[in-house]
């Protein structure tokens, strides 16, 4: 799980967590994330919300994405962050820092933009055996780790992100006879869900833990004359 050919995403994130065990936001995470790539892997270059033309499979325009990584002979990685959060009100246990967590309650709409993450980088990455794409979850909610907690079908079913499961093939969003065709995703590749420890902060929701997913697209076959 390289980022650029250059340093392993499990290095930059357990670096980041040394000097960054919370966030105030997602682009905070997104800055704190590019700046320690940039430190570990100082050749590697670092480039922000890189604008990149929307595939017609997703039914969008123009999109971007939260980080382009630009290695040596021509290897680049697309990265897509996100950061969940619950309800969290405390300090960096290293700086003291004053933290004031918001509570995203829609699980469901975290889970989908996982999944768009996956689907989009699925689009971007070019089947030339030099390229391949990250989307990372980080949360202190639960609730996205841990299964369900009823037998219940939910709109995102399809969607969850618990530990141990595996996202592949057509995943569709709503429940049986009330489809939201547009928001339905086909994954071509196949990816086994593994969460795991980002920091402890204390308190009610004080675990952060992320899931990464490395997209690899196939390479692509020679041309044949």
């Amino acid at each position: 799980m390289e980022i650029a050919g250059s340093v392993k995403l499990t290095a930059v994130m357990a670096e980041l967590a040394t000097v960054r065990p919370v966030f105030h936001s997602e682009a905070d995470f997104q800055h704190a994330f590019a700046w320690t790539l940039h430190r570990l892997a100082p050749s590697v270059g670092v480039r922000l919300e890189v604008p990149q033309d929307g595939p017609q499979v997703l039914g969008r325009g123009r999109r971007h994405l939260d980080l382009l990584c630009l290695g040596a002979d021509g290897h680049r990685t697309a990265i897509e962050l996100k950061y969940f959060t619950r309800l969290w009100v405390g300090a960096d246990p290293h700086t003291a820092e004053p933290f004031h967590l918001r509570g995203h309650e829609a699980t469901d709409l975290g889970r989908q933009g996982f999944v768009f993450d996956i689907a989009r980088l699925e689009q971007f990455c070019v089947p030339d055996g030099k390229m391949n794409g990250f989307a990372v979850m980080l949360s202190n909610d639960e609730r996205l780790w841990n299964p369900a907690a009823t037998a219940r079908r939910t709109r995102d079913h399809q969607f969850r992100i618990n530990e141990g499961r595996t996202l592949t093939g057509m995943l569709r969003w709503g429940i049986e006879g009330s489809w939201s065709d547009s928001s339905e995703r086909h994954l071509f590749g196949s990816y086994p869900l593994a969460w795991q420890d980002y920091s402890e902060i204390g308190g009610t929701h004080g675990t952060l833990r992320w899931l990464a997913v490395e997209v690899k697209p196939p390479v692509a076959e020679p041309h044949q004359s």
